[in-house]
């Protein structure tokens, strides 16, 4: 099984370091090489410019893709979404020049729009009967309408700087964009597949998380459950060698919280009588 991951830019090593965290630690895989082997012999990393990605994905090169959902709009091809990673995450938007004629999609109807995603852009534009002639650039798109050769532009944009330094406001969001997982349609159900979605996923889902660990008094495990704020209730186990039953019974009590509500979680928990409180990262959560 093949996984197609960003080559280089600014998606190349949060790619690498989802696979790293998901368990497919990359082996021999040198700059500038076009491939490595993972730690599991059934899956393989291609390196790929994002943009081309899905066409690998699409003619069968590579099952898996990570990249941009706005480079999979713009090639066309009709593939899977598995997970939203969550990063990489900008706009594509239409924008003019502040001081021009153009405030509103309707303003672009027998304009020229300059753009390096002509695919989204027409898709945009047809889908609201606007009739415009897009253009396809290579580069520089905010100085097209400086140099009169467009009235507008569709361009990608994080925070709005290089357009705000351009002189050009935006109109309207043509596309809110963040790399995703994508695969062929007749490979989502195959048994890898599954597997390396759900390694992933197991990623994301320990994001932002923290595992407790803490001894408690068992005659107060209700006040303890009481004021933790966990993925469900906790797991409390019996501790080797201590008492187990009367007033003086202490219990072992774990549990996974969200990181924003450790610092206040922890104060709770010592009201209560937890002692020997541990907060550990979490690497993978396999819910």
């Amino acid at each position: 099984m093949r996984i197609a991951v960003p080559n280089k830019g600014r998606l190349h090593d949060p790619s690498m370091d989802l696979l790293e965290r998901a368990g497919l630690h990359v082996e021999n895989g040198a700059a500038r090489k076009l491939y490595a082997e993972t730690v599991d012999p059934e899956v393989t990393v291609l390196f790929v410019r994002a943009a081309d990605i899905p066409g690998y994905v699409r003619d069968g090169a590579a099952d898996m893709g990570i990249t941009g959902l706005d480079q999979v709009r713009e090639s066309g091809h009709e593939l899977s979404e598995l997970l939203d990673l969550g990063f990489g995450k900008c706009r594509l938007v239409l924008a003019a020049p502040e001081d021009g004629e153009i405030h509103s999609v309707s303003d672009i109807e027998g304009k020229t729009v300059a753009t390096e995603f002509p695919h989204v852009t027409r898709e945009f534009f047809a889908a609201r009967e606007v009739d415009a002639d897009v253009v396809e650039v290579t580069g520089a798109t905010e100085l097209t309408p400086h140099v009169e050769m467009a009235d507008a532009i569709v361009d990608i944009t994080s925070t709005g700087t290089t357009l705000r330094v351009n002189r050009l406001a935006v109109v309207e969001e043509v596309l809110a964009s963040s790399v995703r997982v994508f695969a062929r349609p007749d490979v989502v159900d195959d048994e890898k597949v599954q597997q390396v979605t759900t390694a992933f996923d197991s990623v994301l889902a320990a994001d932002g998380k923290r595992y407790l660990m803490m001894n408690a008094p068992k005659s107060r495990l209700d006040e303890v459950r009481d004021v933790i704020p966990g993925m469900g209730g906790p797991t409390v186990m019996d501790i080797a060698g201590a008492e187990a039953d009367g007033d003086d019974a202490t219990v072992a009590v774990h549990v996974v919280v969200d990181e924003r509500k450790v610092f206040e979680t922890i104060g709770n928990l010592r009201e209560v009588g937890a002692s020997d409180i541990l907060v550990t990262e979490i690497e993978r959560l396999v819910e």
